[in-house]
Formats: C-alpha cells, structure tokens, sequence
C-alpha cells in the first residue's frame, strides 16, 4: 500500500470550469494512482501512491490537469497525516463563531516564503488571519450582509503562492471521508 494522500483543487466547479466527478477520478487514473475516490463536488481527490515527492506529484497532476481541462488547476497535496496535524492545531480556539463567521483553511501549493504579522485583518475586515504555516493560513470570515468580503485576494497577492480554501469543518469532514474504506 502507498502513501494516501488528499488533493484539494482549486477552481473544479466554480467560475465556469464543471468536472464531473468521475471523469476526474478518471484523470487521476490516467496517473496510475491507486484507489481514487472524490468527496463532494469541489474538488477533493484521495488517492493512493507510492511517489514520496509531493512536489513532483503535484506537478505531474497539474500538468496532466491543464493538458486535459485546458486550465490550470492549482492543486494542494496532503497526507492524511498532515491533514490529522493540521486538524490538532486547533487554530480557532477562542474564536466566537457566530451566524457571520466562518472559520476557514488555505492550503497552499507550495511552501510559502512570505509571512504576515498575526492577526492579519484584511482593510474592509472581512478577513482574519489568525494562524499560518508555511502550508497553510487560517482565516476568520467575517460575513458582511450575509456576504464574503471581495478583499480575500489581497492575502494572496501579499504571500504570492497559490492555494485552495475549504471551511474547517469541511476539512473534518475531508479527512473523515479520506479514512473511510469501502470494504
């Protein structure tokens, strides 16, 4: 048995680039990757492989995703390890949830040279950075009228290495999936 690993891909069905789930499970296929399944909609592939260079593996997967889908598709590579280390961090203890908050990871693609003073408020206070490894920023959406605040690509711009975003709890629930084998 290989490594597990969970690819989060950025921008698979939303902006206009719809994937159906088995044809990317299929992609993943192409790859020779053992025991691929997806996990919801959004773009979460669990995968086994026997590669221990992510970064290589990453490449080879967004390289084949480009030539097939036509776009890039950043894609942030975990082992189900790591994604159990990113859940014990507990990053948000002491942040009051609330009906216009929501708690949020970036995972970035790469290691990320920049680092930002914490907190991190984006100007319109839409976004908290609370916590940041070189892999990953978690973030304290604050909803205005209901809504995300447009200034999320100012934290982007400023640390320069692309990432995908999913709430925290669904990367509970990412992870969960990802430990399920079907018998």
């Amino acid at each position: 048995m290989g490594i597990q690993y969970i690819a989060l891909l950025r921008g698979i069905n939303v902006g206009g680039h719809q994937v159906k789930m088995d044809r990317l499970r299929g992609l993943f296929g192409d790859l020779d990757l053992a025991n691929v399944r997806t996990f919801i909609q959004t773009g979460n592939v669990f995968f086994e492989s026997d590669d221990a260079d992510a970064q290589a593996l990453r490449a080879r997967i967004e390289g084949h995703l480009k030539a097939a889908l036509g776009y890039e598709v950043a894609t942030a590579l975990r082992t189900q390890e790591e994604m159990e280390v990113i859940l014990a961090r507990d990053p948000f203890s002491g942040v009051e949830v609330t009906p216009e908050t929501r708690l949020a990871v970036t995972f970035f693609v790469e290691p990320v040279a920049e680092t930002l003073e914490l907190p991190y408020t984006t100007p319109d206070g839409a976004y908290e950075v609370v916590g940041m490894t070189p892999m990953e920023l978690f973030v304290v959406w604050r909803l205005q009228n209901g809504r995300p605040g447009n200034s999320y690509g100012l934290i982007e711009k400023k640390l320069k290495v692309p990432g995908t975003t999913r709430f925290w709890h669904t990367t509970a629930n990412i992870l969960a999936a990802a430990k399920k084998v079907d018998k």
